[in-house]
């Protein structure tokens, strides 16, 4: 047997941490910080879909799918603890039920 990772435990990889990033939106609610993470799982999933397949095809386009995922996810992680921080400045708390208090 080889120590490779196959086609199937590869996708099974990144199907268990997407799973496990919902589980994490949907169980905990009350984080804005574990949901924000758990988004982050989730595009990072989703780019190692996308890199392996990209190996497995013999093709680049995947790579560059996984480079602008990350980009994405990059920009997304910033603006949201900008607004974390700002928020926490005003309130001095941090909870999810509030949040609705920010609409305008």
């Amino acid at each position: 047997m080889s120590n490779m990772l196959t086609q199937a435990n590869c996708i099974t990889i990144s199907t268990f941490l997407f799973l496990i990033s919902i589980l994490g939106i949907f169980l905990n609610q009350k984080n804005i910080l574990i949901m924000l993470m758990s988004l982050e799982m989730m595009f990072l999933s989703v780019s190692f879909n996308f890199i392996f397949l990209s190996i497995y095809l013999d093709d680049l386009l995947g790579q560059i799918f996984a480079l602008l995922i990350l980009t994405v996810a990059a920009a997304e992680s910033s603006i949201g603890l900008a607004i974390l921080v700002v928020y926490y400045r005003i309130r001095s708390n941090i909870t999810v039920e509030l949040m609705s208090l920010t609409k305008g």
